[in-house]
């Protein structure tokens, strides 16, 4: 492996992120920070999904146009994303010029291999509006489970769904049954990909969660169904061929086009070739999203890529997530039963979020949030642990002997103990195993302090100088590392203490303090949060201002 690319799903441009979303896509930034300490050519993009009918009907209710609305939230997730630490080499958004060019310009190329086509049906139209209504605008009972459920996907089995297959059909907009009228649309020809996503599967399936494995297959069980690609919208981008005026692309066709967007980007940045690294047997890629986007990176994605080009590298590592409940309560907006990352942000330090959200995320089951386990963790473990084994040593050399460091003697058994982390750790970001190797992390710290308590160094500070140097400097490399390896998770606080260290390496591999640096003015890394000046109502509002 010589290069990697990352891709982070495209938050929807409607509405503020919530923890779901963080949770979701924090460990792409991880990987990213791994892989780049790893001397990988990394390439790491998203963007905002910016088109679309729900955007569209926001903008009808709120009487303003539907740009307004998708750049708003597009800027508040860029700061969001800036807030937390994440690394994007690209992050844009699907409303670029850029973007819309290489969408057409790749529509074009593959109806030209004869993978689109035109087909005349009898689509949902409402009699009141005056208009055909398209998935988000429709509402009926799905045909597996029998909830309620919108005509793109049933929120309650998360069967992906087509309005064709709701009964007792609505408009969202007026409440009126819908009719059958003729309308055409263009169409991916999905179906005929049926064989390459199955053996594609099989030979990927290892890396991925058990939930990735099951919802592709049960959509291959199902059998692949033709897309339109099309839809009767005014807002999004323009078809490439006469005669759809009236129509736009399909939005889920424009976002995972959006990989391709930003890594021909990121790749002219870089000085990379583009269409090499993305072909390149060298280059391994990972795509990091939730479980309601599975589908779209095991089935259209690869599907799209096969017929843009056979010899474009398919999604290998699918590091997908479950849900992150609230009080073990699914979130709702109906309900007021959400968190954003605005609240989030308002009220606490990005490293103890980010860690919070790999040590528990979700990448096997629901988990849940609440702000008793937060304040827990970050006390217990960033707090009590991380910043404690560095406060202990660095303010007790602050205080007894001016702030120098012991010269550089380190027992072979702790070196050894710590190449063998790294061996460990890395094994584990290689696999998409962040919450594992975020545990592992914290064994290493226990490691550390149990070293510190059981051969107490403070106690030969007056009557054995030579020993006490022997034991503080096994200490500051444990530390010097410690704040190395846990800086892809935690990266504020380990650069302050690696600076404090004068480590100025950032490779994944075993480093050392510097002998000749003096302290001065230690301080905590991190302060202990206490439950009740928590201001949940912080950043709660809707930022958008009309």
């Amino acid at each position: 492996m010589k290069n990697v690319f990352i891709g982070g799903a495209w938050p929807y441009a409607n509405n503020s992120m919530h923890i779901g979303h963080l949770a979701a896509l924090l460990p792409g930034d991880v990987l990213a920070r791994f892989f780049r300490m790893s001397g990988k050519n990394v390439i790491y993009v998203s963007g905002s999904d910016c088109h679309g009918t729900p955007i569209t009907q926001r903008a009808q209710t709120l009487g303003i146009s539907p740009s307004v609305i998708a750049n708003h939230y597009h800027e508040e997730f860029a700061k969001n994303f800036s807030d937390l630490g994440f690394t994007y080499d690209v992050y844009s958004n699907t409303m670029t010029e850029q973007h819309k060019q290489n969408v057409q310009n790749i529509l074009k190329s593959i109806n030209q291999k004869g993978y689109l086509f035109e087909k005349t049906e009898l689509n949902d139209y409402c009699p009141t509006c005056k208009k055909f209504v398209v998935d988000r605008e429709i509402k009926g009972i799905c045909p597996v489970c029998g909830s309620v459920a919108n005509g793109d996907q049933c929120d309650k089995c998360l069967t992906a769904l087509t309005p064709q297959m709701l009964k007792e059909k609505t408009c969202k907009i007026c409440g009126t049954k819908t009719i059958l009228k003729e309308d055409t649309n263009l169409y991916f020809k999905l179906s005929a990909f049926e064989d390459v996503i199955t053996k594609y599967l099989e030979t990927n399936k290892k890396a991925w969660r058990p939930t990735a494995i099951n919802e592709t297959q049960k959509y291959l069980n199902q059998g692949l169904v033709d897309r339109a690609i099309t839809r009767a919208l005014n807002w999004g981008i323009e078809l490439p061929f006469e005669g759809y005026s009236d129509k736009r692309v399909y939005v889920w066709i424009d976002a995972v086009l959006g990989y391709l967007t930003t890594c021909q980007i990121a790749c002219k940045q870089k000085g990379l070739n583009y269409p090499d690294f993305l072909t390149s047997k060298d280059t391994v890629s990972y795509y990091v999203h939730g479980k309601d986007n599975i589908v779209f990176h095991t089935i259209i994605l690869p599907a799209l890529l096969d017929a843009i080009d056979k010899k474009l590298n398919k999604p290998q590592m699918i590091v997908s997530c479950e849900y992150v409940n609230l009080n073990n309560d699914k979130m709702s907006k109906s309900k007021g039963n959400l968190i954003t990352v605005n609240t989030l942000l308002e009220n606490f330090d990005s490293d103890s979020i980010r860690y919070f959200f790999i040590l528990n995320n979700p990448e096997r089951k629901d988990c849940s949030f609440s702000l008793e386990d937060f304040v827990l963790i970050h006390n217990k473990h960033i707090v009590g642990g991380f910043g404690n084994f560095a406060n202990r040593n660095l303010a007790f050399l602050e205080k007894k002997f001016e702030g120098k460091l012991p010269k550089v003697d380190i027992d072979d058994e702790i070196k050894k103990y710590v190449q063998s982390t790294y061996d460990e750790i890395g094994k584990l970001y290689e696999a998409g195993e962040l919450k594992t190797a975020c545990t592992k992390l914290y064994d290493y710290i226990q490691f550390a302090n149990k070293y510190y308590d059981t051969n107490t160094p403070w106690t030969y500070a007056k009557t054995d100088l030579d020993k006490f140097n022997k034991i503080t400097s096994n200490c500051l490399y444990l530390m010097a590392n410690m704040a190395n390896l846990y800086s892809p998770i935690i990266p504020k606080g380990c650069q302050k203490l690696k600076d404090m260290l004068g480590v100025k390496s950032d490779k994944w591999q075993p480093v050392c303090y510097d002998e000749n640096i003096v302290l001065h003015d230690v301080g905590v890394l991190y302060q202990r949060l206490k439950l009740e000046d928590i201001d949940m109502t912080k950043g709660a509002t809707d930022t958008l201002k009309v």
